[in-house]
């Protein structure tokens, strides 16, 4: 039979960049019992965004907020939302071309990801941040938990 359990984790920012979590999450997957399903990450911020992405080399991150940095500017005027800062609208067009969700294959207690895949939160704001993380898992959980 499939089980559920829901979790909350509060991810905080120093302001536009990458923030790998990968390890947080894999640790409260151990801390479930979870042998196989599926993990749904959903971020609760408008200015942010999810991803999966390469972590062995920096410079792949560096390049993603380059084009974006191009892409949707700040200060850029074509942009009426400003009441935050020059980066709000910009952080809300980056985070609508990009996702506020990720649902990752739970196999053997782990996170079915590659070699060379972390899962990040993606800062688009100059500030810094919190946002809360919302975590699902659904599957067959081999111990059984207080929440679960």
């Amino acid at each position: 039979m499939l089980e559920q359990s829901v979790h909350e984790l509060e991810l905080r920012t120093r302001g536009r960049g990458f923030y790998e979590f990968t390890g947080q999450v894999q640790a409260l997957l151990e801390q479930t019992g979870f042998e196989t399903g599926l993990a749904t990450l959903h971020l609760q911020h408008t200015s942010a965004s999810l991803l999966i992405q390469e972590n062995a080399d920096p410079e792949v991150r560096r390049d993603l907020e380059r084009f974006f940095a191009r892409l949707a500017p700040d200060g850029d005027p074509l942009f009426q939302h400003t009441s935050e800062g020059e980066d709000d609208m910009p952080a809300h067009v980056r985070t609508a071309l990009t996702a506020v969700n990720l649902n990752i294959p739970i196999q053997n207690r782990r996170l079915a990801l590659g070699t060379w895949q972390g899962i990040y939160l993606w800062e688009h704001r100059q500030d810094r941040t919190a946002g809360t993380l919302c975590f699902i898992l659904l599957g067959k959980n081999l111990v059984k938990t207080a929440d679960g």
